[in-house]
C-alpha cells in the first residue's frame, strides 16, 4: 500500500511539473492568457488535471513565475559572492531582470492588473525581488560605484516600464534602454 501511495505522489508530482514547464513555454509564445487547453495539450495532461492543480489561471500564473524569481534571487546572491565591480554585479543582474520581464509576453499586465487573484504575483516579485536587488544597490553604494538615492523598488519600475515591448520597440531597444538607465545610476565622480 505504501508503494501504491508513493506511486501516485510521484505520478502527481510528474504532472504538475510537466505542466509548470508546458504553461512556462506557452506563455513565452502566446502571453499568459493563453488557453489552458493549449498548456495541458502540451504537458500531455486532461484539463482535470490541470485545474485540479492550479484551481485558476491566476495560481496557474504565479507558480510558473516563483520558480522564475527564485532564480533571479540566487542570482543577486550569487553576484555578490563574485569577485567582480558591485556595479558590474547590478548591471549583469538587471541583465537577467530585463530578459526575465521581455521573454514573459503577459507578465507585465498581470503584474498591473487589477484582478486581485494576480496580487500574490505582485507581492512575491516585491518581496522577493526588491530586496535582492537592494543587497546589489547596497553593495555599490559601499563601494562608491552607485548614487545613494537609487533604491531598489523605483530603479525596478523604471526598468520594468523600458521593458513593455511593442511594434517599433523590441528586446534590444528595451535593453539599450535600461543600459543608458544604469548608467544614471551611477555615482558622479
Amino acid at each position: 500500500m505504501a508503494d501504491s501511495l508513493g506511486a501516485r505522489q510521484a505520478a502527481v508530482q510528474r504532472n504538475r511539473e510537466a505542466l509548470l514547464a508546458a504553461a512556462a513555454a506557452v506563455f513565452v509564445e502566446q502571453g499568459v492568457q493563453a488557453p489552458i487547453r493549449d498548456i495541458a495539450g502540451r504537458a500531455g495532461v486532461g484539463l482535470g488535471t490541470v485545474y485540479r492543480h492550479f484551481p485558476s489561471r491566476a495560481e496557474l500564473v504565479t507558480a510558473v513565475y516563483r520558480h522564475q524569481i527564485e532564480e533571479c534571487v540566487a542570482l543577486a546572491a550569487a553576484l555578490l559572492a563574485e569577485p567582480i565591480p558591485p556595479g558590474a554585479a547590478l548591471a549583469r543582474w538587471i541583465d537577467a531582470f530585463v530578459e526575465f520581464l521581455v521573454t514573459k509576453h503577459g507578465l507585465g499586465v498581470a503584474l498591473q492588473s487589477a484582478d486581485p487573484s494576480l496580487l500574490t504575483l505582485h507581492t512575491l516579485m516585491l518581496d522577493r525581488l526588491v530586496p535582492a536587488c537592494a543587497s546589489l544597490i547596497a553593495a555599490g553604494v559601499a563601494a562608491g560605484e552607485i548614487d545613494p538615492e537609487v533604491t531598489a523598488y523605483t530603479l525596478m519600475r523604471a526598468v520594468g516600464n523600458l521593458c513593455i515591448l511593442g511594434a517599433g520597440y523590441e528586446r534590444a531597444d528595451a535593453q539599450d534602454m535600461v543600459a543608458r538607465l544604469l548608467v544614471g545610476c551611477r555615482r558622479a565622480p
